[in-house]
């Protein structure tokens, strides 16, 4: 059964900074064009190849019904793994959580 719900990494201060614009980007959006999220199932491993050793961490939860802009499950080639993908900037409606991690 599909979930609802994608989920999103960020740090406490990139989402703090998001508010007054009504919108999250990432670091680095204007470069690849999309913002990386993850299933549910795929955050152990997106956490330990990206984001090891960091501290300040949210997972995002993400209703995908709210996403404004296209959200699009591709493939991640050096994984053989499909991936979320927002392909603009997350409409902050659209996250239903935000948890510590």
């Amino acid at each position: 059964m599909e979930t609802a719900y994608i989920y999103h990494i960020t740090t406490r201060s990139w989402w703090e900074a998001a508010q007054p614009n009504g919108q999250l980007s990432s670091p680095r959006f204007e470069e690849e064009g999309y913002i990386h999220c993850a299933t549910e199932q795929q955050i152990p491993g997106v956490l330990e190849r990206y984001f090891k050793g960091q501290s300040d961490l949210v997972r995002l939860t993400i209703d995908k019904a709210k996403v404004k802009p296209p959200l699009v499950f591709e493939l991640a080639g050096k994984l053989n793994e499909v991936f979320p993908h927002i392909h603009g900037p997350i409409n902050l409606d659209a996250v239903v959580a935000v948890d510590p991690l």
